[in-house]
């Protein structure tokens, strides 16, 4: 009946609370709490998440969250966030709203640098988060570089649930890390990376206290923290399941000693120049349960490294391999001898890594759905072909300055692998029409297609890929052979387009622009900076029919002037950002919506 609150009137608390956890937006939520204040109540009670950005009392923001959302179960602080300050702070008072924080902060002079610490997160928030959030499982503090050891151990004593604690960027020291240790009994994930001020001596402290619990460590340029640290995590964790380092003080004694203690390791990603073929051995050897492995600028190792992972490691299923410069065929061709369960492979500037290698990938994992071959000059087509043949799972394709392949493995890959839904391929300069013809023609669930700076790809590849796949995402920046006809394939052929990139193609003009108006109306990013036919008539016909446009970028378009762009500012109301040159720009354009447009060339 009208005016009457049939809603509040018969469902009780408990079913309000249950419909609102249905809720996957927090902007749903938003709106939820606005509708009367006993709706405001019960969401500010099954709120469990907070995310907080840069801001001007964080302190006091924290206060004052934590007596609104009493069960929050999971806290995200991150200042890494570059926010003006506001025009004359010292002279007059400021809201906690209005308060800002600027975290790039070297320009400013030794007073500012001072104004400014008062805008960070300290060790007055950290006790408040233990006092307020009691209940919090999940803590990330990113860059907060005003708190210390004394905050960290207000906040452990009374956070007894905590299970992840993200301390990136945090200037805290062992007396902090230990008291977690202490306190914090079911920690389980923790990530120390840029924590410069750590040693040996708090990570053995947490090692010993948490030993029962964790399963997660990740640890990145911490200069104090070298193998003794390791030892503690291999003797004490036994439970550990995935370990990231990137050091240049760890050596081998460390990574043995994780290897030979932490059986259940799953996941193993390896920055550390200083780690030889002995380390490697030894997680061949011992960590049987293996099931991801990422070596990045390795140096010191051989294929007896891969020889020792392809012998033990049977459960591996995600191996990257980055720039790796003594790994050859022979090391990946004992990979693919004993990892058959293998579904994602990475191989990025090991340059002696050539066709025959990943040949053998192709014929023994059957199962393999993502490849990356980035930087990989001797790598041709047979190789592809090989693929093609044996993997017929594969989802996702990456390639990236791969001189020697062309046409015939792009073939290769779209006859036998028709389930593939991403391709992405970037200066490949021996890949035209022909490839992306057939894959237009075979792989009907791509959704996902990116050809950057493809020179030999022009409007017939687009018509194909138009009529046989229906594409999310498209970027074809840099292939000039593309005009309208390629563009207008696709708007017709794929009308749930959400991302467009057609940065420099020379030959697009406006009739392209109003067909993409016309079909794809759930477009929401578009970049079409460079090209030089496009002008406001073709801008005007695509903003008033994409309705919902989130962002734009159109820098180096003569045709655009400042018209083209008020009009779009005037016509997308979910607009949030619009890359131009500043001269572009009228006043009143600027007084509209300033806060959404950047600026490419900035006055010198």
């Amino acid at each position: 009946m009208r005016g009457r609150d049939w809603i509040n009137l018969i469902l009780p608390d408990e079913l309000i609370l249950e419909i609102f956890d249905h809720f996957d937006s927090k902007s749903s939520r938003d709106a939820c709490s606005l509708v009367c204040k006993r709706w405001c109540c019960l969401e500010r009670i099954s709120r469990d998440t907070i995310r907080i950005g840069a801001s001007g009392s964080p302190d006091e923001l924290v206060r004052v969250l934590s007596k609104k959302f009493v069960n929050v179960k999971n806290l995200f602080v991150d200042e890494r966030l570059a926010m003006p300050l506001p025009v004359d702070v010292g002279r007059r008072r400021a809201t906690t709203q209005s308060l800002v924080r600027l975290h790039l902060v070297s320009e400013m002079s030794g007073s500012q640098d001072n104004e400014i610490e008062a805008y960070c997160l300290s060790d007055a928030g950290l006790a408040s988060i233990g006092d307020g959030f009691p209940k919090i499982e999940k803590l990330s503090l990113i860059w907060c570089s005003n708190a210390t050891s004394a905050g960290l151990k207000s906040m452990a004593e009374k956070c007894k649930f905590l299970k992840s604690l993200d301390l990136q960027g945090c200037y805290v020291g062992d007396q902090g890390l230990g008291a977690v240790g202490e306190c914090c009994k079911k920690l389980e994930d923790l990530n120390l990376r840029f924590c410069e001020g750590l040693t040996d001596t708090g990570l053995v402290e947490l090692a010993i206290g948490c030993k029962s619990t964790l399963k997660s460590i990740g640890v990145a340029a911490c200069a104090k923290i070298t193998d003794i640290s390791l030892e503690a995590v291999g003797s004490h964790c036994k439970c550990l399941e995935s370990m990231s380092l990137d050091s240049e003080f760890i050596n081998n004694k460390g990574v043995l000693a994780v290897a030979k203690g932490c059986l259940q390791l799953k996941v193993l990603k390896l920055q550390c120049i200083n780690v030889t073929d002995e380390a490697l051995q030894a997680v061949g050897l011992f960590c049987l349960s293996l099931e991801l492995l990422s070596l990045y600028s390795f140096q010191r190792f051989t294929d007896k490294s891969l020889y020792a992972i392809g012998k033990g490691c049977k459960k591996l299923k995600n191996l990257t391999l980055s720039d790796c410069y003594f790994l050859s065929d022979k090391g990946l061709e004992a990979v693919a001898a004993g990892c058959t369960e293998l579904s994602h492979l990475e191989v990025n500037g090991c340059h002696n890594i050539g066709t025959f290698g990943l040949e053998t990938i192709g014929r023994a994992c059957k199962q393999l759905s993502e490849l990356a071959l980035l930087y990989c000059q001797k790598i041709g087509n047979f190789a592809l072909s090989e693929v093609g043949k044996g993997c017929k799972y594969l989802q996702a394709l990456h390639l990236v300055d791969c001189s020697s392949i062309g046409d015939d493995a792009i073939c290769s890959i779209a006859r036998g692998c028709r389930l593939l839904k991403k391709l992405h391929i970037r200066r490949c300069y021996l890949v035209g029409n022909r490839g992306i013809i057939a894959v237009g023609e075979n792989c009907n669930f791509l959704t996902d297609l990116s050809l950057r700076f493809c020179d030999r790809v022009g409007d017939s590849a687009l018509v194909a890929i138009g009529q046989g796949c229906s594409l999310h995402h498209l970027n074809v920046s840099g292939c000039h052979q593309i005009g309208d006809a390629g563009i207008i394939a696709i708007a017709r052929g794929c009308p749930k387009l959400s991302y467009l990139d057609i940065s420099v193609l020379q030959n697009l003009g406006n009739m392209a622009m109003a067909e993409l108006g016309e079909g794809c109306p759930l477009l929401k990013d578009i970049v079409l900076s460079h090209c030089r036919q496009i002008t406001d008539v073709g801008l005007e016909y695509l903003v008033k029919r994409c309705a919902l446009l989130e962002t734009c970028h159109m820098v180096y378009c003569p045709g655009i002037t400042e018209a083209g762009v008020a009009t779009v500012v005037s016509t997308c109301d979910k607009m949030k950002k619009i890359l131009v040159e500043k001269w572009k720009v009228s006043h009143r354009t600027r007084r509209r919506a300033g806060s959404i447009i950047s600026y490419l060339c900035v006055d010198l």
